[in-house]
């Protein structure tokens, strides 16, 4: 019990940090011409790996191996 206990509290302790770590963070803004340039940079490659993520074909659902037979048809009773 204690163990379980200990690992919940790390557990929780570890989510706050983390939490607390990402409120910090917000909208800033740079007026360095060599940050700017690297951020549209980046910018453009995601648009460009997204457009041809797009462009690529749907992959095939995986199939089963498993094949049903094909049952014969019976003729209707008379």
């Amino acid at each position: 019990m204690k163990k379980i206990s200990l690992a919940v509290l790390l557990s929780l302790s570890a989510v706050a940090t983390g939490a607390f770590a990402q409120a910090d963070q917000g909208v800033t803004m740079s007026t360095d011409p060599a940050k700017i340039s690297d951020i549209e940079m980046r910018a453009q490659n995601l648009q460009s790996k997204q457009a041809d993520m797009e462009k690529m074909p749907a992959a095939p659902a995986h199939k089963s191996g498993h094949h049903k037979k094909g049952s014969k048809q019976m003729a209707p009773a008379q």
